[in-house]
């Protein structure tokens, strides 16, 4: 192949010129961007009384080490709005570009809270705009680092409109399968608090984030209430009531360590394959025979069982204040990146929705699911009927249904009622299931469903004007441990491996060689091309 040859002679006039000019003009631009980095700078000392770092120190701490950073629009406005293109260069009151975190190309677009306290003018809007539109194209993860006094008033009429698309391309980036972070550093309010609403997962900082759609100004106006800050839309508030934020960290630096901590936990530009440096359980496996309670009405913590199956007994936690009845939260086994999900207690309304959105992030990010199952069922009652447990529980169990990444079920304990559905049972088609010796299945345990034939034999014999003597109530005692012992018999581990309801009984001291073999299949199997045929092949 011919190289070109140069024909310039660098040692002309001409060229010292060009030279020359091109320097002065890069020099231009390059005192402007500086005028940015100053400007967001001079604030250092009133974000270090507050305990916070500066936005341009949020991007650098969640860069990878070492990692290039190719900014984008650095100078956004210049000379338009509040921007006067000499003084006061605003740089669209954002920092946005493209590098690496945890491996894995992003983009990153932070608010620069230090200028005008990240306020977003017209341009400001464009920029990310255009910042979606990277993303969504170049198919990008996007984390946002956020703390902003959302829109500029002053300048409604000219963002207003066009901010609704910016809601539009999250909603869109979502359905794309583009995952979305959103670090909330501050204040993310108004229009703005959609922004973490609209993110697939969300990391608060204690006592820092504020997110409401009004302040207490605008409530005691708009309804006469008088309010604070954090009972509108504080961290706790929405790491523990509302279920907004998914991780709650304690400073700017821990929150961003946490969104470093979750892009690595998503399988993303390597298929979901296999870690070569996986680390072992710091816990031994054979403590796995002591942990399940021999009384399966006697509680104990699923993350015992987890911290001895998973790569260096490391779990992220998803929204650990929210509900602590279900246990979900990433992993890995074996290098393998998993989404689990576990029981320590009954499924409430809130842990419904919780699993819920868990499975369908799993499901968009391609992370495999795999559930343990101790669960009495899907709790009862008025409260829990008036919270919606029906409804919220319907949706968990459309999202285990409906989940397109395999799927991996082992019973530890008790698997009862529609709780068995929700946690991905047999009829729910995981791709294997397996038993510990301790596990029941059944409808509902033999006491619960002995008293409850009780309950309606006696109503029935009073409706029939049957005098309850004692003749009556040995009869409904028999009927009763008639029932009991049956259903004890038939919620046998053995009575359901001898059924196929499992794909055999394991020692629990296996469970994580076992979950290896299975994830190493499944991973095999997904990227496995077949040549398939409409005759299959016919003997001749």
């Amino acid at each position: 192949m011919t190289a070109l040859r140069s024909l310039i002679d660098t040692r002309s006039d001409a060229f010292r010129r060009n030279a020359e000019r091109m320097a002065e003009r890069l020099a231009l631009v390059q005192g402007l961007q500086g005028k940015v980095v100053a400007e967001s700078a001079s604030k250092r000392e009133k974000f270090e009384k507050k305990g916070q770092l500066l936005p341009r120190e949020r991007v650098a701490r969640l860069l990878d080490r070492g990692s290039s950073f190719l900014e984008l629009s650095a100078l956004a406005g210049l000379g338009m709005h509040d921007d006067d293109g000499k003084k006061a260069v605003l740089g669209g009151g954002s920092i946005v570009g493209i590098g690496q975190v945890a491996g894995k190309r992003v983009l990153i677009s932070a608010s620069d809270s230090a200028v005008k306290g990240g306020t977003v003018a017209p341009m400001g809007l464009k920029k990310g705009l255009r910042a979606q539109a990277i993303a969504l194209q170049n198919k990008l993860p996007l984390i946002a680092l956020v703390e902003s006094g959302g829109a500029n008033l002053m300048y409604q009429a000219d963002i207003f409109v066009d901010g609704g698309r910016s809601f539009a391309n999250q909603a869109r980036l979502s359905a794309a399968g583009i995952p979305q972070i959103a670090v909330v550093h501050g204040s993310s309010t108004a229009g703005g608090a959609y922004l973490p609403g609209l993110s697939d997962y969300v990391v608060l900082v204690k006592d820092r984030s504020s997110i409401y759609l009004a302040g207490p100004p605008l409530v005691k106006a708009a309804i006469g209430e008088d309010t604070t800050d954090d009972e509108l839309g504080g961290s706790d508030l929405h790491a523990s009531v509302t279920g907004l934020g998914e991780y709650l960290a304690e400073n700017d630096a821990h929150a961003i360590a946490l969104a470093r901590d979750l892009m690595d936990h998503l399988p993303w530009d390597d298929a979901g394959g296999p870690n070569t440096t996986a680390r072992a359980p710091l816990y031994d496996a054979a403590e796995l025979m002591g942990i399940v309670p021999a009384d399966e009405r006697e509680p104990y913590d699923a993350r015992e069982i987890i911290a001895r199956i998973v790569d260096g007994s490391h779990f992220l936690e998803f929204k650990a204040s929210f509900d602590r009845d279900t246990l979900c939260g990433h992993a890995r086994i074996d290098g393998h990146r998993v989404g689990i999900i576990a029981n320590n207690g009954p499924i409430q309304p809130t842990g419904s929705v919780k699993a819920a959105q868990f499975i369908q992030l799993c499901d968009q990010s391609g992370t495999p699911l795999v559930f343990l199952q101790n669960t009495t069922g899907y709790m009862v009652g008025t409260a829990a009927e008036r919270a919606g447990a029906i409804k919220h529980g319907s949706k968990m169990i459309q999202a285990v249904a409906n989940a397109r990444v395999p799927k991996f079920t082992i019973v530890v304990g008790g698997s009862f009622g529609a709780g068995n559905y929700g946690m991905c049972g047999r009829g729910f088609d995981p791709d294997f299931i397996f038993t510990w010796p301790t596990a029941r299945t059944a409808v509902m345990g033999g006491a619960q469903a002995a008293m409850v034939m009780e309950m309606i034999s006696r109503g029935k014999l009073e409706r029939a004007g049957v005098p309850m003597n004692e003749q009556a109530e040995a009869g409904i005692q028999a009927m009763s441990d008639q029932l009991r012992r049956r259903l004890d018999a038939e919620s046998d581990v053995l009575f359901g491996t001898a059924r196929l309801w499992d794909d055999g009984i394991i020692d629990p001291r296996d469970t994580r060689s076992v979950l290896a073999q299975c994830l190493a299949m499944a991973h095999d199997a997904r990227a496995r091309a077949l040549r398939p045929n409409t005759f299959g092949v016919a003997r001749f």
